[in-house]
């Protein structure tokens, strides 16, 4: 490269520039770096003195080293001037190039602006040739589209006369000479063709019509439902032209056999009334299962397998049902027997053998697939409704009976007897006949509701039983107040005790199985307290008409003479003559030592607990101790106190003979023996026959393991009776009551001094020798 080329291609520094370094900061910064680094380096090479004699190899050194770098930059700018220059060149090249192409651009946008003008002077010479080509055509179809108004009348008749296949033909002839028209006058619509819109349509309504009586057409008239059904099937394998909208005929004709299948059994839009629901349903029972064997015989082999024509019809019919049914329960409440009938029909006999359950319905109904006719809900809601007028009805005839036997309890004769001589009344046997009733035709349902209408049952017949034990109280208590006197008053409460016995004897009924044995609790607790209630005024009848007789007793006329108790025996005889009258429930009755005895219908032994005799044991057995207890109250009233050692035989002698009288009168009543209480008598006649008073402790420790419930105050009254007993005995006495041995318990004891009111004695009878 010559000096001059070298000179050119050195790059020329700016006016006022010294070197690269104010042009280029990068190249200052490293020649400052070098520079530190060579004098760093300078440094530690020249720390040491005898260094320095090298000096000038290092300075040859580094000249040669300066010279080989600068021959290589040298290298290095002159190959990059040399592809600078390349470049350049390559540049003006593509400069000529590109300018050669805008020169043929601008010359080709002439030729096409040239070229536009021309084709706007042909535009009407080609709308001319589009012209004579569509009239070319409509010449050549023109007598077919003459024949269109008349081939669409034709067409309509065909549809009229339920001709459908042959009408189809029609149409689609009709059809594809309009999409040749189309296609031959270029999306042109001739007015000729308004009609087939319509037409295809009254087709399509004729084949939905046609379709939607399949069960009539399938018996009348198979023929024209299979040619509705090829219609709609042709028409869906058919391929639509765009211009076009799809006709989903097949589609429709399962609509229309929804639909008309609905319309024949649930088109009416009146549901059954009430008291009519038995009959609808019946109705249907007979219905649904023909209309799926018509189905499954007639109409299926009208129709293509994939139609599923059995399923259609049993999951249509279902649906339906089902929907009508939701409205019904939407509606007004329906009453008990239109809701225990919905249960029953929905439950058992629409899935039962008779209809959804039938062994002839096969398996392309798929029934299996069907939702519950009813919801939970839906049956929670209905056997609520039925429970709830059940109930109400239930509540109605048990006050109706309860009412009319109210009332006959005011009558001039005595109650009704049965063949036996039993009190009797029918309103026992009509309780529980509704109760037992109710309970036992739910089963027919579902065990959810005769568990319901168990625990309703249950429920009632205790509320009845509070309202009879009320009833008896206002009985007694208008009696005795005199505001409504009743000649029979004790053999109506003896009639009241028969109706309890019936109904402890006979509400096991109510129990059904699959029931917790603990569910008749409540109901025979009830019972319990009616037994009771019953006793206790009989009782109370007995206890008014005794206390005016043993108001004189003990007295010294009674002493001599045996009148005063002849009295209350006879009183007591004629009060408890009608006992035998009340029935002992389901059982001949024998009393014994562990409790009652008795043979069942079957003649099978049967042994009672000890604490529930039968009702006349009960009767007797109280009888019996209320007259004991008025006894004893009239002893503890210190009435009479006897003068010396023969009073006191006389006394004692009294009391034995009065216990035998009243054993006898107990005995010939049929109390048996091991219950009575006149035993007591003789005990006592024994401390008041003692004649050394110092062993009065002896007597009353024995009193005590006899009676345990005797008191210091029955004690001191009986001591008083005697008369002869002094201060220092009374309490020597008294005090073997607390230093004797304790009682042994007894099972079965009854109380009995604990309910003789025993007067306080009087300090003086404390503290002085005798109470003569």
């Amino acid at each position: 490269m010559d000096p001059t080329a070298k000179d050119e291609m050195q790059p020329s520094l700016p006016p006022g520039s010294s070197c690269p370094g104010s042009e280029w900061p990068e190249q200052e910064r490293a020649e400052q770096l070098a520079r530190g680094a060579a004098l760093k380096w300078a440094s530690g090479i020249f720390y040491r003195p005898e260094q320095l004699a090298r000096l000038g190899q290092y300075r040859s050194r580094e000249v040669q080293r300066t010279c080989s770098l600068e021959a290589r930059i040298k290298s290095v700018v002159q190959s990059y001037l040399e592809g600078v220059k390349t470049g350049v060149w390559q540049l003006a090249q593509a400069l000529e190039a590109v300018q050669g192409a805008r020169e043929a651009l601008g010359q080709a946008r002439g030729l096409l602006r040239g070229m536009a003008n021309a084709a706007q002077t042909l535009e009407p010479l080609r709308e001319q040739v589009v012209q004579h080509k569509q009239l070319q055509a409509l010449s050549q179809l023109l007598p077919r589209l003459r024949a269109v108004p008349a081939a669409v009348v034709h067409t309509q008749t065909l549809i009229d006369a339920h001709r459908l296949l042959e009408a189809y033909v029609g149409l689609r002839e009709l059809e594809q000479l309009q999409e040749e028209t189309w296609a031959s006058l270029g999306g042109l619509e001739l007015p000729v063709f308004e009609g087939l819109g319509p037409l295809a349509e009254a087709l399509g309504q004729a084949v939905e019509a046609a379709v939607g009586a399949a069960g009539q057409l399938a018996r009348e008239d198979p023929a024209l439902l299979v040619a509705a059904v090829r219609v709609a099937e042709v028409e869906a394998g058919r391929t639509t032209p765009l211009e076009q909208a799809p006709r989903d005929w097949r589609q429709r004709c399962l609509r229309a056999l929804e639909e008309g299948l609905q319309r024949v059994h649930f088109g009416t839009p009146l549901l059954p009334g009430p008291g009519a629901l038995a009959g609808w349903l019946e109705a249907l029972r007979v219905a649904l299962p023909a209309e799926l064997a018509t189905a499954e015989a007639l109409i299926a082999p009208c129709c293509p397998p994939h139609y599923k024509v059995v399923q259609l019809w049993a999951h249509t019919l279902h649906s339906s049902l089902r929907r009508c049914l939701q409205q019904l329960l939407e509606g007004p409440e329906l009453g008990a027997a239109d809701a225990f009938t919905l249960l029953h029909w929905a439950l058992h006999v629409y899935l039962g053998p008779e209809m959804m359950g039938s062994l002839e319905l096969g398996p392309e109904a798929d029934v299996s697939q069907l939702e519950p006719l009813l919801t939970l809900e839906n049956i929670e809601q209905l056997e609520a409704t039925f429970v709830s007028k059940v109930r109400a009805n239930v509540v109605q005839w048990l006050r109706k009976a309860l009412d009319g036997e109210v009332a006959e309890w005011g009558r001039e004769r005595e109650p009704d007897t049965d063949p036996s001589g039993f009190y009797h009344s029918p309103m026992p046997a009509i309780v529980l006949q509704i109760l037992e009733e109710n309970i036992r035709v739910t089963i027919l349902v579902s065990q959810s509701l005769q568990r319901r209408v168990h625990g309703m049952a249950l429920s009632e017949l205790g509320v009845f039983l509070r309202s009879f034990n009320d009833a008896l109280i206002r009985f007694s208590r208008d009696h005795l107040r005199g505001e409504a006197v009743v000649p029979h008053y004790v053999s109506y409460l003896l009639a009241a005790l028969n109706h309890q016995s019936a109904l402890s004897s006979s509400v096991s009924v109510l129990q059904p199985e699959g029931v917790v044995s603990g569910a008749l609790a409540p109901v025979e607790a009830a019972l319990d307290e009616l037994q009771k209630r019953i006793c206790r005024l009989v009782l109370e009848a007995l206890l008014l008409e005794l206390q005016p007789l043993f108001e004189t007793l003990p007295s010294r006329p009674w002493l001599s003479s045996p009148e005063l108790l002849s009295n209350v025996c006879e009183r007591t005889a004629h009060f408890c003559r009608n006992f035998w009258r009340v029935r002992n429930p389901t059982f001949q009755v024998c009393w014994g030592k562990a409790g009652w005895r008795g043979w069942d219908a079957d003649g099978k032994g049967v042994l009672g607990p000890p604490d529930s005799p039968p009702p006349t044991q009960v009767l007797l057995a109280e009888a019996e101790r209320t007259v004991v207890l008025l006894y004893l109250g009239a002893l503890m009233q210190g009435r009479l106190v006897c003068r010396g050692p023969d009073e006191r035989n006389q006394a004692a002698e009294r009391m034995q003979q009065d216990a035998t009288q009243l054993r006898d009168l107990f005995l010939d009543l049929g109390l048996e023996e091991n219950v009575h209480c006149a035993p007591v008598l003789l005990t006592l006649r024994k401390l008041l026959n003692l004649r050394d008073p110092t062993m009065l402790g002896l007597e009353v420790a024995s009193l005590r393991q006899q009676f345990p419930d005797v008191s210091e105050e029955h004690i001191s009254a009986l001591l008083d009776l005697r008369g002869d007993v002094s201060r220092e005995q009374r309490l020597a006495a008294l005090s073997s009551l607390q230093d004797g041995p304790q009682p042994s318990p007894r099972a079965g004891r009854r109380a009995l001094f604990s309910l003789v009111p025993a007067p306080t004695p009087s300090p003086s009878c404390l503290f002085s020798g005798s109470c003569a």
